[in-house]
């Protein structure tokens, strides 16, 4: 049985048709019904990317494993979980910062919209997401690094 996969431009598996199914035609070539830019591929590459697809780019006519480039401080940012309210507010506890100090600084924002949607939030959400604005503009008030709020993140996140 032979085994035809269709990569993306970024060599990303996104299909697979196999001689079984999709017979060749009368002279032998590849079924009409299978795209003319698949590459047939062993039965071993098609386990490996049933299992694992995001695993595996086809580059140069191979083969290859995966590796993720690391992402930059802004992505890791964005992908670590939410903290509830309980955990955002113990972890500034554990970390030094009382919460009046949080709400002294909100509140020594010029008065407008942008004070009164960071009152509205710092009072009423239930989880903070790391890479909202309102994290980062609360910690430069602080003198707070973003790795400074980073380190701070994770710890209460196990709390």
């Amino acid at each position: 049985m032979k085994i035809y996969a269709l990569f993306d431009t970024a060599g990303r598996v996104a299909g697979f048709w196999t001689d079984d199914l999709y017979p060749p035609n009368e002279d032998g070539g590849i079924n009409p019904a299978i795209p003319a830019d698949v590459v047939e591929i062993s039965a071993e590459a098609h386990a490996r990317l049933v299992e694992f697809p995001d695993a595996w780019r086809w580059q140069n006519g191979a083969l290859v494993a995966y590796e993720a480039p690391p992402l930059t401080p802004e992505e890791a940012r964005a992908a670590m979980r939410p903290l509830t309210a309980r955990q955002f507010r113990l972890g500034l506890l554990n970390a030094g910062i009382a919460p009046s100090v949080v709400t002294a600084t909100i509140g020594g924002m010029p008065a407008g919209p942008d004070k009164d949607k960071a009152q509205i939030e710092w009072e009423y959400a239930t989880t903070f997401n790391r890479a909202h604005p309102l994290i980062a503009t609360v910690g430069a008030a602080l003198g707070l690094t973003n790795d400074q709020i980073d380190v701070m993140w994770l710890a209460a996140a196990n709390l």
